[in-house]
């Protein structure tokens, strides 16, 4: 069966390591379109960095763009919002508070995009600055105009719901944080098969800790081993890459069979497993790529020898 759809990764993937798209992966989401084919660009992203990077490919307006791992879907075009799920506000206050010792590396994100695609200062909020300039240096530079600093983080949480919240740091302390964080019941693993809350080993949970009445949230690992950094996205329960994808197919009429997925990461898992076909990275990480022979994904060239129009044309686009 033909492909009718392709969710394409940003970082890792459609970006080579230069932090640009190639003129050959250009070339090749054009003639996806031309050809009819629905090209959703799916990131770990919030909508407003994603477009830093994107406005040059002279995408179709209409063309859809999940950010932030899934909990926002937006057009490219004019920003129009497609879908959103916000992470309620007494769940991000338990959290703040259950991730304590990890607080100097938290960021909260808000949804605050305008008609333009861009945001505005207090989109991006943080306690501590010292700690995430030392991991995302380049990142926290480039975001500066959109960030405030509000200690404790609490505050910035009185009127309004954030739409995820992002720890980063080395791989051994994010997987420290993350493992803090499934202590709980109500935090799931998403990435690879969502576990089942039976799943997780929640040695260090005693009930100790009160959780608010109906909240859940999902855990999304990113690792760059090279640069010995991780990022755990932490997102409504339900959000995913996978999950917004399946729903923009089920509102196109395309059927999961005809859903193509590239992706370099673990956040990208997801949208992998619910696709028809999926290509992993050639610069995935190695532990990745065994799971990719596992689930019958084929591992394709690396970002920095255009692997999406590789892969494109291996589709036969």
């Amino acid at each position: 069966m033909s492909v009718k759809m392709i969710a394409v990764d940003v970082d890792g993937t459609l970006l080579g390591p230069d932090g640009r798209v190639s003129g050959r992966n250009v070339a090749a989401i054009k003639a996806a379109e031309r050809a009819g084919v629905h090209v959703v660009v799916a990131t770990g992203r919030r909508h407003c960095y994603a477009m830093k990077v994107l406005r040059e490919l002279g995408m179709r307006e209409e063309s859809a763009l999940i950010s932030s791992n899934g909990t926002v879907t937006r057009t490219i075009g004019e920003a129009r919002l497609l879908d959103r799920t916000l992470l309620p506000v007494e769940t991000a206050r338990w959290l703040c508070g259950h991730v304590e010792e990890f607080r100097n590396a938290l960021v909260l994100t808000f949804d605050k995009v305008g008609p333009d695609g861009e945001d505005k200062r207090g989109a991006l909020v943080v306690e501590h600055l010292e700690e995430l300039h030392a991991s995302i240096g380049k990142w926290m530079t480039a975001n500066e105009p959109y960030t405030a600093h509000v200690r404790p983080l609490e505050m910035a949480l009185e009127s309004e719901s954030p739409i995820q919240m992002m720890l980063c740091g080395t791989i051994e302390r994010m997987r420290r944080a993350e493992a803090r964080l499934l202590e709980h019941p109500g935090v799931s693993a998403v990435g690879v098969t969502p576990l089942r809350r039976s799943d997780v080993r929640r040695e260090g949970w005693n009930g100790s800790e009160e959780w608010p009445v109906g909240a859940d949230a999902a855990l999304h690992r990113t690792e760059y081993p090279e640069r010995d950094l991780s990022i755990v996205d932490i997102l409504p329960a339900g959000c995913s890459k996978g999950a917004a994808l399946l729903r923009l197919a089920e509102q196109g009429g395309v059927g999961v069979e005809e859903i193509a997925a590239i992706g370099d990461n673990w956040n990208d898992v997801s949208m992998l497993e619910v696709a028809g076909t999926g290509v992993l990275m050639g610069n995935a990480p190695d532990d990745l790529k065994g799971m990719a022979v596992e689930k019958g994904w084929r591992v394709g060239l690396r970002h920095d020898e255009d692997g999406v129009a590789e892969a494109l044309e291996r589709l036969g686009i």
